[in-house]
């Protein structure tokens, strides 16, 4: 896959290990500017909010908007350490990101490519470019061994 994306995945990586601390599932997502700065930084919220919709995607691009001053986010990059589910993908969309980049696949919910690929669907509007599996085995180690913590 390449180094190009591997720094932000470790600020993806950050914020997931954040929010497992928290209670919350780590899952950790970064939006870039155009130039490769970094606009806005996220893990999921949705223990924390008590919101069904604080994905670290969604809280990602609220925060990337705010900042950026408008919900186009066309030119911009979201690194995410899961594979997006279908709200998450929906709003990948919505915001129009120029290019989702994805650590570990997600067999159970993933909606860019193991279940659907809604970001690619033609009949959409806006399609962003996919990188899929950067940092791969340490964004699914870190969902594993949380979900293992839970089980014992």
């Amino acid at each position: 896959m390449g180094s190009r994306w591997h720094d932000a995945m470790r600020l993806a990586l950050d914020e997931a290990r954040s929010a497992g601390l928290r209670g919350d599932v780590p899952i950790g997502a970064v939006v870039l500017a155009p130039d490769g700065a970094l606009l806005a930084a996220a893990g999921n919220e949705r223990e924390l909010l008590g919101d069904p919709t604080a994905h670290a995607e969604v809280v990602a691009l609220r925060r990337a908007a705010e900042r950026w001053g408008q919900w186009r986010l066309e030119d911009c990059t979201l690194v995410v350490t899961l594979e997006p589910c279908t709200m998450c993908a929906g709003a990948v969309v919505s915001a129009r990101i120029g290019h989702l980049v994805f650590g570990a696949f997600d067999e159970k919910a993933g909606a860019v490519a193991s279940l659907f690929d809604v970001v690619r669907d033609p009949r959409l509007n806006h399609r962003p470019r996919v990188t899929g599996g950067v940092l791969e085995a340490d964004c699914a180690g870190l969902l594993e061994g949380f979900f293992r913590a839970r089980r014992d």
